[in-house]
């Protein structure tokens, strides 16, 4: 597979593309398994429904700050389907739910934390991700330790760590590629590049044509995709799990996609994007084009529109119901999975804080 492909007399990049905005492949030789297809465009609409349900709770003031996956999705869903869940780790910043749920996280769970409930925070037994963090590329070297102790360990998983063109600006992504690159750790630096830091945008960040191309500097190997595309992030995905299970070393994977609405639900994207930013990105919708390729081969039917559609609202509503009927947690909870064996001091401060509590 090449990686990438250069246009001889621009700044510009090809990035890698199998299928593309109408639906039709470049390429046979790295297509998914149409069962696989199938899947994956369930679990990017169920993404995109989540977000529909996020987004209305968020305005009626009953979920916190949230960031929306649309437009995202084939980055994502098309990079964790490379990944066995079993032995392969997802290290998340905050924009990855349906690489979470891939992984085994429960819905609920992911509902919880925008809650502002302590048990959103909690990860499952068995349920192989890290995590979410907020806090630009701060997850990077947890996720070099990561690997490098699965290797340490003689196991063959890999770990995925997800982040933003943002954070490729921040210290920890340098420190962390150059380590990785060191010790040939099996982790894989999956860079959505959707355009913006919050408001800022890719342009004023760097004067790199890519931030693939950092990738080399540090020893390691680079990527360029189209993020848009399933099948062609689902192929970069495979060649950089590959490398990293044989012992080849990480890859940095620079996904360009499109973030198609708000950073977060308290950002306002009217304020500085522009017409003339978007009009590159008008039908290039990721749900679209898989959906226009399976309509092409009889797959993709209304009746089987209406069954994954309904699927997908009724799993929301599901894990919003159970989530909504948690218990509440008591304000002495903030004293819970903090250490497994608290010391005295915080036992004291549990102490008194029931106490004065208990007197309120």
């Amino acid at each position: 597979m090449e990686p990438h492909r250069f246009s001889p007399d621009t700044d510009g990049v090809v990035p890698l593309t199998i299928l593309d905005r109408n639906g039709v492949v470049c390429s046979e030789s790295n297509l998914m398994p149409e069962d696989a297809i199938l899947a994956a465009l369930e679990w990017m609409i169920l993404a995109r429904t989540f977000d529909d349900k996020a987004k209305s709770l968020q305005r009626q003031g009953r979920f916190g700050t949230f960031s929306s996956v649309r437009g995202q999705e084939a980055s994502i869903v098309g990079a964790a389907c490379a990944l066995d869940p079993m032995r392969d780790w997802v290290v998340p910043q905050y924009r990855e739910l349906p690489a979470l749920l891939m992984q085994g996280l429960p819905l609920e769970s992911f509902s919880l934390y925008f809650m502002g409930h302590p048990a959103g925070g909690v990860i499952p037994p068995g349920v192989n991700v890290l995590p979410i963090q907020i806090s630009l590329a701060a997850q990077l070297p947890q996720a070099v330790g990561l690997a490098w102790g699965l290797r340490h360990q003689g196991a063959d998983g890999v770990v995925a760590a997800f982040f933003g063109d943002g954070a490729s600006s921040e210290g920890d992504f340098h420190e962390s590629l150059n380590l990785a690159g060191v010790r040939k750790a099996p982790v894989i630096f999956f860079l959505q590049n959707n355009g913006w830091a919050i408001s800022t945008p890719r342009r004023a960040q760097s004067a790199a044509r890519t931030l693939a191309e950092r990738a080399p500097g540090y020893g390691v190997e680079g990527i360029i995709v189209d993020g848009n595309d399933l099948f062609a992030v689902n192929a970069a995905m495979q060649e950089a799990v590959h490398r990293a299970r044989a012992g080849e070393g990480p890859t940095l994977i620079e996904s360009v996609t499109w973030r198609a609405g708000a950073h977060n639900t308290a950002d306002d994207p009217t304020r500085y994007v522009t017409d003339d930013d978007e009009a590159p990105w008008a039908g290039t919708d990721p749900i679209h084009r898989v959906k226009k390729y399976l309509e092409a081969k009889g797959i993709w039917t209304k009746d089987e529109a209406q069954r994954i559609e309904a699927a997908c609202t009724s799993e929301v509503d599901r894990a919003i119901a159970v989530a909504r009927q948690t218990p509440a947690a008591s304000s002495d909870a903030l004293f819970d999975h903090v250490y497994s064996s608290p010391p005295a001091r915080v036992v004291d401060q549990r102490a008194r804080w029931a106490a004065m509590y208990k007197d309120n």
